[in-house]
């Protein structure tokens, strides 16, 4: 299993590094038995598994409980959990009994969106003990804010203010950086200008390491198709496909037969 040091180190060998996110025990399972170096169980899970059309309708309950399945399922993977819309900004005291939910339900780390206002925090839970993944660019729990899901980062002001935060980030002790939907050199310039490890997410191939949902990569979601997503494999036909094939087969009575079905004759008679 990874730990937060092997991110820094992944980067200074020059070895990618590749994140999931995750959010059900099945599918940990699956990420378990691969190759993959982490999993992120993210606030997306709020439109991925609950049918929201944003992730601020996810929940800390919401995420103790999706992080727990999946810490459940994938036992050898280093598992970051997000924080969701506004758990992180309200007393200390609130903020710290979010983070104690995710953790404790089997979180490695947690990721909070944005810099501005996230520093002090940053630092008082890494004093704590709790590793935090910063997330700049992009940041979905802002959607209403930023005007839209929108490129980040395509003014000189905007570039400016991403490389800012994301030494921001850094300074407070933020182990490793998600850039999401930033322009591909401006992800490369912070990479370079960064210790710390960068994961991306529509940011090109500049960065340290790449994230991506799991229903995305395999082609599951077939109503979400942003430029930055690409299907491994086309889940979701393969899945209809088998669909079709029981319930033609139950209905032509080709299934059960023998072989799924409990034969008296076959059944071992009591001692």
């Amino acid at each position: 299993m990874m730990n937060i040091f092997d991110f820094a180190k992944k980067k200074q060998a020059g070895e990618k590094i590749t994140m999931v996110t995750c959010y059900d025990y099945t599918s940990a399972v699956l990420v378990n038995r691969s190759d993959i170096d982490c999993i992120l169980v993210g606030d997306s899970v709020a439109m991925t598994m609950h049918g929201f059309n944003s992730t601020v309708p996810a929940t800390v309950e919401m995420m103790a409980l999706h992080t727990a399945a999946v810490a459940r399922g994938a036992k050898d993977k280093f598992i970051v959990a997000d924080l969701p819309f506004l758990a992180y900004r309200k007393a200390l005291g609130e903020n710290i009994a979010a983070v104690q939910a995710v953790m404790q339900a089997g979180a490695h780390a947690v990721k909070i969106e944005g810099a501005a206002g996230n520093q002090e925090l940053v630092r008082h839970l890494t004093e704590s003990g709790v590793p935090v993944m910063g997330h700049i660019g992009l940041t979905p729990q802002f959607v209403h804010l930023l005007g839209g899901y929108r490129v980040q980062g395509k003014t000189e002001e905007s570039a400016n203010r991403l490389k800012h935060e994301a030494l921001a980030l850094e300074e407070a002790g933020a182990f490793a950086l998600v850039m999401e939907c930033v322009p591909t050199v401006l992800a490369a310039d912070i990479t370079k200008s960064l210790r710390i490890a960068t994961i991306g997410i529509g940011a090109g191939a500049g960065a340290d390491g790449q994230v991506l949902v799991f229903q995305d990569l395999l082609g599951l979601n077939t109503d979400f198709r942003p430029k930055f997503v690409k299907n491994f494999m086309n889940g979701a036909d393969l899945v209809t496909n088998a669909l079709n094939e029981y319930n033609q087969a139950v209905k032509t009575g080709a299934f059960p037969d023998a072989n799924h079905s409990f034969n008296p004759d076959r059944m071992a008679q009591p001692a």
